[in-house]
């Protein structure tokens, strides 16, 4: 089968399409003929080489989600697995092949009218929104803030905090084009990427969802009302300056909070049944999932060529 593998970490170039043995599922796995494989930032991440202390090495296969037809399983699944069509989170890795295992308890039947390409869009980025927004203690009234929009977990962030009564929904995006799209699904102020807007715009939030991270983390914590939450879901721009806590105890007497999420925190089973709910809604029309572009496996370099330039608005999607 044709595979991507990371050949040398660091540049988008390092990435490589390799003829590799088809995997065998093991115990309690199924093995997918994929239709559609999920670009994801976590994957640039690892092909930077900036996870390699987390035991990532030369040769690794990007990619943890993918969609398809499932063709074979391991021992102790259902034989009725096979032939259906599937979204499945193949974990750290894995997911940039022709074929690709996953464990079965991460794998969900496709409703009919779903495609593949929208199920690798929503299937984690869905979950990390839901399970960020709800770490934040979000409730309906309160103003949202949503740091990174453009990427698929904050373009999932908005529409959810929409949906669940936000008071505002204010984005940070580096264009007026983005900004624009963003509106189109909800949000209702639109920020430069420092946080800044205009005098019509929340002068704080009650929750700040950040995807980016960085060295710009810690001044959005004096964008925080008091009793203020703001949750790290993601990390794109890197780490932040190691002493990013000294802003939030400068500002003691506004009892506010940080934390990180990880969606590996949350129950399989609970996982898997907001992505239930979710496909059935995006099925049925009432959440929007926004694909950047479609390429073909080949294409791995393009796509996170285009990741590190910041030029991606929602998702890129691999097809091999």
């Amino acid at each position: 089968m044709k595979a991507v593998t990371i050949r040398e970490f660091g540049d988008p170039r390092g990435l490589a399409v390799v003829d590799l043995p088809a995997p065998v599922p093991a115990l309690g796995e199924v093995l997918i003929t994929t239709e559609a494989v999920g670009v994801a930032g976590a994957d640039a991440l690892i092909r930077s080489g900036a996870l390699a202390a987390y035991g990532f090495r030369e040769g690794h296969i990007p990619g943890g989600e993918v969609a398809g037809t499932v063709t074979a399983v391991g021992d102790g699944v259902d034989p009725a697995w096979v032939g259906q069509r599937v979204w499945a989170f193949t974990g750290t890795g894995g997911g940039y092949a022709e074929q690709a295992v996953a464990p079965v308890g991460e794998v969900l039947p496709l409703p009919a009218g779903l495609s593949a390409v929208d199920a690798v869009t929503l299937g984690s980025s869905g979950v990390v929104a839901h399970f960020g927004l709800a770490h934040a203690h979000f409730s309906p009234g309160q103003t949202v803030l949503v740091r990174g929009a453009a990427g698929s977990i904050g373009i999932m962030t908005v529409q959810l905090a929409v949906g669940g009564g936000a008071g505002a929904v204010a984005v940070t995006t580096s264009s007026p084009e983005r900004g624009r799209r963003l509106g189109g699904l909800g949000a209702t102020h639109l920020l430069d990427r420092s946080g800044a807007g205009g005098a019509d715009d929340p002068t704080g939030y009650d929750v700040i969802i950040d995807v980016v991270a960085g060295p710009g983390m810690p001044a959005f914590f004096d964008r925080l009302n008091p009793n203020g939450r703001l949750v790290a879901v993601g990390a794109v721009g890197g780490q932040p300056p190691a002493d990013f806590g000294t802003r939030l105890m400068a500002a003691f007497q506004k009892s506010m909070s940080f934390a990180t999420f990880s969606a590996a925190t949350v129950t399989e089973a609970a996982r898997q049944a907001v992505r239930v709910e979710q496909f059935a809604a995006a099925d049925r029309g009432e959440l929007q999932t926004v694909v950047h572009e479609v390429l073909p496996l080949e294409q791995a370099v393009v796509a996170h060529q285009k990741m590190d330039a910041g030029e991606v608005f929602g998702r890129i999607v691999l097809t091999p």
